[in-house]
C-alpha cells in the first residue's frame, strides 16, 4: 500500500472529539450552592472553594481564629468589669463627699448662729419676755436636726467640753461647774463651742 493511499484513509476518519471534563455530582452541586448563598460575593470574584472555606475556618467561632476572637472578647470584658468598678466607687466616693460637705455647711451656719442664742438669752435674763418665745421656736428646730445645749451646773468638770473660767476654793474634791458663764453647744455629737464656767476647786 503506498503512502498516498494511507494518507487518504486517514484523512477520511471522523476528527476525534477532545475529552470534557466531567459533569459535577448532585453533592458537589448541593455544596457549591451552600457555599455562593453564604458569600456571594466572594463567588463573583472567582474564588475557589477551597479559599472560600478557608474564609470560613477564619470566621467560625472555635476554628482557626477563634481563640484570638476569644482573647479579645475577655479582654473587653475585663476592660469593662474595671471601668464599671471605677465608675461604682466613684459613685460611693462622691456620695461620701457630698455628704460631707452638707455636714460642713451645716455646722458652719449653726456655729453662725450661735452669737443670736446668746443674745436671746441674754435679753431674757434682762427681762425682755418677748424674746422668749422666739428663742424657743428657734432652738427647737436646730435641736431637731442635732444642736444640744451644754449647761453642765453641777456636773463634775471635763477639760473637753467645759472651758475654766473663774475659780473658787473648795473642799479639795473633784472639781465641779458651779455656774455657766456662756452656754455651750454640740451639734450632732461634737462640740463647736466648750461652756465657759466657774468651777469650784
Amino acid at each position: 500500500m503506498s503512502d498516498d493511499t494511507t494518507a487518504g484513509a486517514a484523512a477520511d476518519e471522523p476528527p476525534v472529539p477532545a475529552t470534557e471534563p466531567p459533569l459535577p455530582d448532585d453533592d458537589e452541586l448541593l455544596e457549591a450552592a451552600a457555599i455562593a448563598e453564604e458569600n456571594p460575593a466572594a463567588v463573583l470574584d472567582g474564588d475557589t472553594e477551597a479559599e472560600l472555606l478557608a474564609d470560613d475556618e477564619v470566621v467560625v467561632d472555635g476554628g482557626r481564629g477563634g481563640s484570638d476572637l476569644a482573647a479579645e472578647r475577655d479582654e473587653f470584658r475585663e476592660a469593662f468589669m474595671r471601668v464599671k468598678a471605677d465608675f461604682e466607687n466613684y459613685k460611693k466616693r462622691s456620695a461620701k463627699e457630698h455628704a460631707e460637705r452638707v455636714a460642713r455647711a451645716a455646722e458652719q451656719l449653726v456655729t453662725e448662729l450661735l452669737p443670736v442664742l446668746d443674745g436671746c438669752d441674754a435679753a431674757i435674763a434682762q427681762g425682755a419676755s418677748d424674746v422668749e418665745p422666739i428663742a424657743r421656736s428657734l432652738l427647737d428646730v436646730l435641736e431637731k436636726s442635732g444642736l444640744e445645749r451644754l449647761d453642765p451646773v453641777g456636773a463634775p468638770f471635763d477639760p473637753e467640753l467645759h472651758e475654766a473660767v473663774l475659780h473658787e476654793p473648795g473642799d479639795g474634791g473633784e472639781p465641779v461647774v458651779v455656774e455657766t458663764m456662756r452656754t455651750g453647744y454640740a451639734w450632732k455629737g461634737r462640740v463647736v463651742r466648750a461652756a465657759m464656767v466657774k468651777v469650784r476647786d
